[in-house]
């Protein structure tokens, strides 16, 4: 599968993924821009991320707000996702849906406990 087919294909699963969102936080996950990215940066491995993350929450969770306040945004590195998938269609769709929404818990201010009592680690 190519690059472009696999973007195409994340896509897709996060606009699927959000259509099935409860409807109270639908609305909320529609205002967090999702970027699809091939790798993390250099940037993002210098501050310790191991080269194969698969998706990460950046900025401020919902409700918080700061002194310097990032937006909040949701990276997924669909290289290392379609290498976590062993080349398999389906499991990079899969890995992309959960992915998407582990990333979104971060958003709505769930920790790593919170995310795995959801189902979503």
């Amino acid at each position: 599968m190519s690059p472009r087919e696999r973007l195409r294909l994340a896509t897709d699963t996060v606009a699927a993924t959000q259509r099935q969102l409860p409807a109270t936080i639908r609305p909320l996950a529609a205002g967090v821009p999702v970027h699809f990215d091939a790798l993390p940066t250099a940037d993002l491995l210098d501050d310790g991320f191991e080269p194969d993350i698969l998706g990460l929450f950046s900025g401020e969770p919902h409700g918080e707000t700061s002194d310097h306040p990032l937006p909040a945004q949701i990276h997924l590195f669909l290289d290392n996702l379609w290498d976590f998938a062993e080349g398999n269609p389906t499991v990079f769709r899969d890995e992309v849906r959960l992915t998407y929404l582990h990333e979104l818990g971060h958003y709505l201010g769930w920790d790593e406990d919170d995310i795995a009592e959801r189902g979503l680690d």
